[in-house]
């Protein structure tokens, strides 16, 4: 059963700008420190950092609320496993919308596609409910320790 799904269209170069005008205090209102550390270390930091600002609008539009209602940035994060795949973790307020947007019985999953082709960045967001013990993969805990052992 699908509960949400949200997309949005970032410009790289907007987002490049803003981290050349407000550095750190920009990164760090807005991105966790595993995603900072990923993002630094892409040889194509502006781009990095524009996908995950637009999984987090993306997300934040799959919740049913926008950056609204007690939301915060850093409720939302991006790691990937080993293969690259992006994984969705939630905290905070989001994970308290995921849990009540989650009908009884059934385990939620967040589903996100990153891509970018200067000056562009997406992400696409599903969130899928799915009875909980049959081999799904509920949402991630926040930081390294969730399912396939993101990288940081």
């Amino acid at each position: 059963m699908i509960l949400g799904i949200g997309t949005d269209l970032a410009n790289i170069e907007r987002i490049e700008g803003t981290l050349e005008r407000f550095g750190d205090r920009f990164r760090a209102r807005v991105f966790t420190e595993i995603e900072q550390r990923r993002a630094e270390r892409s040889p194509a930091p502006a781009a990095s950092y524009a996908k995950r600002w637009a999984a987090k609008e993306a997300c934040s539009k799959a919740l049913g609320t926008g950056l609204r209602m007690g939301i915060a940035w850093k409720d939302m994060a991006v790691t990937n496993l080993g293969s690259g795949q992006p994984i969705m973790h939630v905290t905070g307020w989001a994970r308290e919308r995921l849990m009540a947007m989650t009908p009884d019985g059934m385990e939620a999953t967040i589903h996100v596609s990153l891509t970018d082709d200067h000056p562009w960045a997406q992400a696409f967001v599903v969130i899928q409910a799915r009875p909980g013990g049959f081999g799904s993969q509920p949402v991630p805990p926040a930081g390294p320790a969730g399912p396939g052992r993101p990288l940081a």
